[in-house]
């Protein structure tokens, strides 16, 4: 999927980027990068499965697909994490959308392995925007709630292992990132009442 990106293009968006270019221009049916973003439908696939048919970006994939609250694969299940982080925009200090962190486990659930697979689920907010008439704005959150933006990728350094400020392809994760991606299972966490 990267051969429609032009020579010594590096495609690194944040998440910001992510859901205000592309999930939104997709949920909304404007035509922006359309083919630059394939759509496709994760569950069938494992997630080594991506390349070629996920637009590749370093060590990521990105795609575009129906949100399900099935996500079962071949071999494996993607299981979330829990929390649901929100993505503001530096703009306007607004909520613009949620991610949700996914892990790849190997075999039926609840007793699979767990992988080094992770997945961010980009989804829009759920507040419609304003300057639309109600009937659009139906519309579109209609359609937004059908989309989500993925981004995969296998981390390197075991399932236990610790996080640096930067993955090996020179992302930079923020705190959330680092605090999610190092919690081994939430079921194991207690809050307090």
């Amino acid at each position: 999927m990267g051969d429609n990106l032009p020579p010594g293009f590096r495609f690194c968006p944040t998440d910001e980027e992510l859901i205000v270019h592309f999930l939104y221009s997709k949920a909304s049916i404007i035509p922006c990068h359309q083919d630059l973003i394939p759509d496709l439908d994760l569950y069938p696939y494992n997630p080594w499965e991506l390349n070629g048919k996920a637009l590749q970006g370093g060590n990521q994939w990105y795609f575009f697909s129906r949100r399900t609250p099935n996500r079962i694969s071949t071999n494996g299940y993607w299981k979330s994490m829990g929390i649901d982080e929100p993505i503001v925009s530096n703009d306007s200090n607004k909520k613009v959308g949620m991610k949700k962190y996914l892990v790849f486990y190997i075999g039926e659930a609840p007793a699979g392995i767990k992988t080094n697979w992770i997945m961010q689920e980009y989804r829009l907010s759920d507040c419609g925007s304003s300057g639309r008439s109600p009937k659009r704005r139906e519309t579109n959150k209609q359609d937004s709630s059908k989309w989500v933006l993925c981004r995969a990728y296998e981390r390197k350094g075991g399932s236990q292992g610790g996080f640096s400020d930067e993955d090996d392809d020179g992302t930079e994760l923020s705190f959330l990132d680092e605090v999610f991606l190092s919690l081994d299972d939430l079921d194991e966490i207690s809050f307090p009442n």
